[in-house]
């Protein structure tokens, strides 16, 4: 599990949520950071703040679907934008401010869908 967000508040949050449901998380506050983790160690899962300094969301986002190393990484899009907005950019939207119900759903909703593909195989 990635986190990509440049609020230190929110990454910790997210980090704490996704930690007490049994998830690795490791944490970046900038795109540049949050590519250069992902592409050394693809995570399962990648949450990405749409607006982040430098290299900005959206551009992290499609970086991580266009590149072999992380083409299978599930990409949840994080903002405060409405979520219609932000349709297409990634698999999920994880819309903020967030609840820890949400995060669970996401979860699951990951979960689900790992298990169904493994049981098509």
């Amino acid at each position: 599990m990635l986190v990509i967000d440049d609020d230190p508040d929110v990454s910790a949050l997210l980090a704490r949520h996704f930690r007490e449901r049994g998830c690795a998380v490791v944490v970046a506050s900038s795109g540049e950071e949050g590519l250069g983790l992902a592409f050394a160690d693809p995570p399962d899962i990648a949450v990405v703040d749409v607006m982040l300094p430098g290299i900005d969301g959206r551009d992290v986002l499609r970086s991580l679907r266009a590149d072999e190393r992380t083409k299978g990484c599930r990409l949840v899009v994080s903002s405060v934008l409405d979520p219609e907005d932000l349709v297409g950019l990634g698999d999920e939207v994880l819309a903020k401010p967030f609840r820890q119900s949400a995060v669970a759903r996401l979860l699951d909703s990951y979960r689900s869908s790992v298990a169904q593909e493994s049981q098509e195989d």
